[in-house]
Order: structure tokens, then sequence, then C-alpha cells
């Protein structure tokens, strides 16, 4: 419990000094959790070999705990985080939890933007909990563009999003706020072409949408200019 509350308050704080990349006041609920993890459990029947599996802006680990419940023996999980004090608390739960201590070997924390791992061998299973809706529509087409080069053909993307908060956020924003709103809906309408399922997690603060979107060997917004 005491742990608990001491990564509630490394949150808050990290959502007070850098709400633009933190995005959300708590740290995702359990629920919301296990969805963003499900690709991670629901292995495909047969895929009994390794997997590699990234994590981008895990914050202070809320969806990582889900996500190392669910590894397989072989896979590995890779953690970019930009903010040096997510950073910090990663790497001392890794060191001092059971849970994270008995799969340590196997995971890699990169202090790093996303944008900065391309090359890297790619991922079957990428989950984001970037706040989209907080960047700007050539930040947003650039991660999207990062992500799609990441996953290998197949590879599933799972994000989450807040409940209607675009449309919400058009309502009460400026002119300039409104056209990147409606920016960032054209991005994410052309990555929904390729979604699977979309779960609803009400058990949240706020309540949010879950999507999984499964990649084509080459997805349509690879094919455009970024």
């Amino acid at each position: 419990m005491a742990r608990t509350l001491a990564d509630y308050g490394t949150f808050f704080r990290e959502f007070r000094r850098n709400f633009h990349t933190t995005g959300s006041i708590l740290p995702s609920s359990g629920y919301l959790a296990t969805a963003l993890a499900k690709p991670v459990k629901n292995r495909a029947e047969g895929d009994k070999g390794p997997r590699k599996i990234l994590e981008v802006g895990p914050g202070s680990g809320a969806v990582t705990e889900k996500i190392l419940a669910a590894l397989g023996p072989e896979d590995h999980l890779d953690l970019v985080e930009i903010n040096e004090d997510f950073v910090t608390l990663l790497h001392r739960r890794l060191a001092e939890e059971p849970a994270w201590q008995a799969v340590a070997e196997r995971v890699q924390v990169k202090h790093q933007r996303i944008e900065e791992l391309v090359g890297e061998t790619p991922y079957d299973v990428i989950i984001s909990g970037l706040p989209l809706n907080n960047f700007s529509v050539a930040a947003v087409d650039q991660i999207l563009t990062t992500l799609s080069q990441l996953a290998r053909p197949g590879g599933q993307l799972s994000f989450f999003e807040y409940i209607y908060i675009r449309n919400l956020r058009s309502l009460v924003s400026n002119r300039d706020d409104r056209t990147r709103l409606r920016g960032i809906t054209g991005l994410l309408n052309k990555l929904f072409q390729h979604e699977q399922r979309r779960d609803s997690v009400w058990l949240n603060f706020p309540p949010a949408w879950v999507h999984h979107v499964v990649y084509p060997a080459k997805t349509e917004h690879e094919e455009s200019p970024t």
C-alpha cells in the first residue's frame, strides 16, 4: 500500500510538471491496464516462440505490471520512457519488487523518445500509453509512423484514449486547438481501418477506449507523407 501511494505521488507530481507528456492525473486503473495488456496474455494459438514486446510511455508501471505477469518464458520487453523520474522508478521496481525481479533479465528500460528507436528488430506487440491528443498533428504523425515501422507485419498495437475526449475538448477549445484535434482525428481514422477490437473501460478515471490494431504488411499510414 505504501508503495502504491508513493507511486501515485510520483505520477501526480509528474502530471503537474509535465502534463504535455504525462497526460493524466492518475496512473491507469487495473481494468485499463488489463485491457491494454490483452495482446500479451492472449497470444495466438500455436504461437509458443519468443516474442519481442514494446511498451511506450510506461510511466510508473501500472500497465507494465500486467505485461510482466503475461510474459512467456522467452519473451523480451522493452520499456521506452522519456521522463527521467519515471525511468528511475522503473529501474527501482525492477531491482526491488519480486514480480519485477523475476523477469528483470528480459526487461530493458530505454530513456529516450520513441522516434529514436527506429532500427530495432521488429516487435510482435506494441502497447502505447502516450497521450496522443496532447501532441501536435506533426508529432502524432511521426509517432504513428514510427510505431508502424517498429511493428512486424501482423504485429499488434494497443493504445488508449479517454472516451469522446477529442469531441469534448473541441467544444471548449480555440480555433487552433480545434484544427489540431481534427488533424489528429484524421490520422487516427486511417489507423482505425486496421482495428480489430475496441474495449470500453468504464472503471477508470476518466473512462477510456482501448484500441487494438493489427498491422498489415504495409499500412496506409506508412504510405502517407510525414
